[in-house]
C-alpha cells in the first residue's frame, strides 16, 4: 500500500510518501517539506499567535493536496513539541483536524523518542546490540537507549534548535556572551539526564538521526563503508566542537553556503551543534554515527506492524 506521514515538527511540516507492505522494507518515493519555524510564532504566553496557526492550516492543506495526488492510501498525520507544549494547543490542533480532515496523533516526547528509536533500530538491525540516541529537533532533544526494538529508557528535554535560538541566540550572528549561555543551560538540564542514562549498560553505537545531525556530519565529520555498499557518516565531538566559533562567527546567509548547510537550517545549525556538543560531552560520547531513519520512518514501521497483526 501507499503510506503517507505527516510530520508536523517545530521547524518544518513534512510529508513523507512510501511504499510500504507487511514484513518489508518500506521504500520512500516522495518527499515534500514546509519551513514554518513554529517558535517564531510562539507569543509570551506560550501561544502560537494568528499567522503561526494560518501558515500551518495553508502547509497541512496543501501536504493533504499532495498526498491525494501521490495516491496516498493512509495518511499518518503526527505533530510534536510545538503543538504539543503550546498553552493554546487544543485550538491549534482542532485546526489542524479540520484541515486535515482527520484526526491528528500528537506525541508526547518519549513517544517520540521510542519511534524513532524503532527505526534506527530496524536500520543499523540487531547486530548493533545497544543502542545510544540522540535527536536534535526543532522544539525538543529526543534520547533514548537499550538493546531491544524499543528503548529501556527515553527522555525529551526541551532543548530544540529552534527553541534554544529564539531564546538564546536572538542576534545573527550570536555573541560570545550569548553561546556562554546557551552551553551553560544545555549543561544543566542534561545533566540529570546523563546521570539516569548513566545506569543503563556501555552502547556499542551511538546514533544520531535528525536533519540538524545529518547537517553537522556532513559539515564536521567523516565518511566510512557501511552496510551493502551503503555510505555512512561519522560525526566526532572534537570536529564539532571546533565548527561551533567557526559557524557562530559567520551570519546564517552565509552559513548555507557551506557542506550539508541548507537554507532552512542556516538560522538554527549554530544551536543544534551547542546542544549536541554537549549532550555527547554529558554522555562521555566521543563520536556518533548518523542514521538516515528517524521518527517518520519509525511512524511508518509501527503503522506496519499493526497492520499484521
Amino acid at each position: 500500500m501507499r503510506l503517507g506521514v505527516l510530520d508536523i515538527g517545530s521547524n518544518t511540516i513534512h510529508l513523507l510518501v512510501a511504499n510500504a507492505r507487511p514484513g518489508g522494507r518500506p521504500t520512500a518515493t516522495t518527499s515534500h517539506r514546509t519551513v514554518l519555524r513554529l517558535m517564531r510564532h510562539l507569543g509570551p504566553d506560550g501561544a502560537i499567535d494568528a499567522a503561526g496557526i494560518a501558515a500551518l492550516v495553508d502547509a497541512v492543506t496543501q501536504a493533504r493536496a499532495k498526498a491525494a495526488a501521490e495516491g496516498v492510501d493512509e495518511l499518518l498525520a503526527t505533530a510534536t513539541s510545538a503543538v504539543r507544549e503550546a498553552t493554546n494547543g487544543p485550538a491549534v490542533i482542532a485546526r489542524i483536524e479540520e484541515a486535515l480532515g482527520q484526526p491528528l496523533q500528537v506525541l508526547g516526547g518519549d513517544t517520540e523518542a521510542r519511534f524513532t528509536f524503532l527505526a534506527v533500530r530496524r536500520w543499523f538491525g540487531w547486530s548493533a546490540g545497544q543502542i545510544l540516541l540522540f535527536d536534535v529537533g526543532g522544539g525538543s532533544l529526543e534520547l533514548a537507549g537499550g538493546a531491544d526494538e524499543l528503548p529501556d529508557m527515553a527522555d525529551s528535554v526541551a532543548l530544540g534548535a529552534g527553541r534554544m535560538t529564539w531564546e538564546f541566540l536572538p542576534d545573527d550572528p550570536p555573541n560570545d556572551f550569548q553561546l556562554e549561555a546557551l552551553r551553560r543551560h544545555a549543561a544543566s538540564v542534561l545533566a540529570p539526564v546523563a546521570e539516569r542514562f548513566r545506569t543503563l549498560p556501555r552502547p556499542d553505537h551511538v546514533v544520531g538521526s535528525s536533519k540538524a545531525i545529518r547537517s553537522l556530519a556532513t559539515l564536521a565529520g567523516y565518511p566510512v563503508p557501511g552496510w551493502s555498499g551503503i555510505e555512512r557518516m561519522v560525526l566526532p565531538r572534537r570536529e564539532l566542537k571546533a565548527w561551533i566559533p567557526r559557524l557562530a562567527r559567520i551570519p546564517a546567509e552565509a552559513r548555507q553556503e557551506l557542506p550539508g548547510i541548507t537554507a532552512d537550517r542556516a538560522t538554527q545549525i549554530v544551536a543544534a551543534a551547542v546542544v549536541l556538543h554537549q549532550a555527547m560531552k554529558a554522555m562521555g560520547v566521543e563520536e556518533l554515527e548518523v542514521s538516515p531513519w528517524a521518527l517518520r520512518e519509525g511512524v511508518l514501521l509501527r503503522y506496519i506492524e499493526s497492520l499484521a497483526m
